[in-house]
């Protein structure tokens, strides 16, 4: 797929199914997220791969948090299916390094940039996906399980799959004068 036409044509996708990035496939889809703007090359971020009998823990996990939080009975309900929703779940944790030049916010924002192209590379080899954040991100079940320091932050659960319902859908022409501004 041309570069510019998978940035432009990219949606989400919530319906997912089987089948997910295979091995290699994986190794291309973080390949793409190791290679983002990356100020001071700190590498501000790791991922975490969800998949087979794993997705069971991680709706537990999800239900913990609604415990935790006492989300309500409506929030359990979604956690149980959350967890359901796709083959495969990347969780992308932005490492911040507070000892080091590099500002904290570039260092989310690099994190960012890499759970985009991970979003971005998976689409070029034919899956869809949606990012997905929430209280959920929070839970501290999660982040133990995620093994997250002090100063990590789980910016990202990723749901990767095969569109389950190829919708055909309008292209999205955006006004872009709304967004730009020339410095006179």
């Amino acid at each position: 797929m041309d570069a510019l036409q998978l940035l432009i044509n990219r949606r989400s996708e919530k319906k997912l199914t089987a089948p997910a990035p295979n091995k290699t496939q994986l190794q291309l889809i973080f390949q793409a997220a190791l290679n983002v703007p990356d100020h001071g090359r700190l590498h501000p971020y790791r991922f975490v791969v969800i998949e087979g009998d794993a997705l069971k823990k991680f709706g537990t996990l999800l239900k913990e948090t609604v415990y935790e939080f006492e989300l309500g009975s409506e929030k359990f309900k979604k956690a149980e299916n959350l967890a359901q929703r796709a083959p495969m779940v990347i969780a992308v944790i932005a490492k911040i390094n507070k000892e080091t030049k590099v500002p904290a916010w570039e260092q989310m924002l690099s994190a960012a940039c890499s759970t985009y192209a991970i979003q971005l590379a998976a689409n070029a080899q034919g899956f869809a996906n949606v990012w997905i954040t929430g209280k959920w991100v929070d839970g501290s079940a999660l982040r133990k399980a995620f093994h997250c320091q002090k100063n990590d932050k789980v910016i990202a659960l990723l749901m990767i799959g095969t569109a389950e319902e190829k919708l055909e859908r309008e292209k999205k022409v955006q006004d872009i004068n709304e967004f730009i501004h020339y410095l006179a």
